[in-house]
């Protein structure tokens, strides 16, 4: 489990094809620190530790994940937002976040507004129950809130430092981004579709 504060940038340091998927190879500041197993937080997708040297830490990706998020086109020397899993003595500061990608929407626009940063992403309309003004929604991992609901693309307005401290600023029109939409809404959309209540 994670908050979507993104800790820092990451960078991919090789690309392996494995059979079923590939690995990725992700130097960190804190690969010192880092143990087999441990849970981290890729772009917003919970990956584990398999292996780590002094320079960085290896994490596989099987060929579903690569399809339904933005991994699969990573290459040597992108960057990649990283956080590290939820610990009782951790604050929540973003939100509850599963690292677990619904689906890849697509950078429409970006522009600016005095000192804010405003990203348009636009998704599958299908999705649109799940995103509400000033709600929560994971965007490549990061904790973002929803300036503007569009129906089926939301507007984020990103402050400076989440632009330089992130992988934002890398992005482009056309670009895929992982979406995890906020877990109690979810849950309520599925309480609500159980019940025949419709939601559209």
């Amino acid at each position: 489990m994670f908050t979507g504060i993104v800790e820092e940038r990451g960078i991919v340091k090789k690309v392996n094809e494995m059979k079923g998927g590939k690995e990725l190879f992700i130097s960190s500041s804190f690969v010192d620190e880092v143990h087999v197993d441990e849970s981290i937080a890729v772009n917003g997708v919970c990956l584990t530790v398999v292996s780590f040297t002094d320079e960085a830490f290896k994490v596989q990706c099987v060929d579903e994940t690569l399809r339904k998020t933005n991994l699969g086109t990573l290459e040597e020397g992108n960057s990649v937002n990283l956080e590290r899993s939820l610990t009782l003595d951790k604050a929540i500061e973003g939100h509850i976040v599963q690292g677990h990608v619904d689906i890849t929407g697509t950078v429409k626009k970006i522009e600016r507004d005095e000192a804010d940063i405003l990203m348009t992403i636009e998704f599958p309309p299908e999705y649109d129950d799940y995103i509400v003004g000033r709600g929560s929604v994971a965007t490549d991992g990061i904790s973002m809130t929803v300036a503007r609901d569009t129906g089926n693309s939301f507007v984020m307005a990103i402050i400076p430092y989440t632009w330089e401290h992130t992988n934002l600023k890398d992005k482009k029109v056309g670009d895929p981004v992982n979406l995890e939409f906020d877990i109690f809404g979810k849950y309520i959309i599925k309480y609500l579709e159980k019940r025949g209540i419709g939601t559209q």
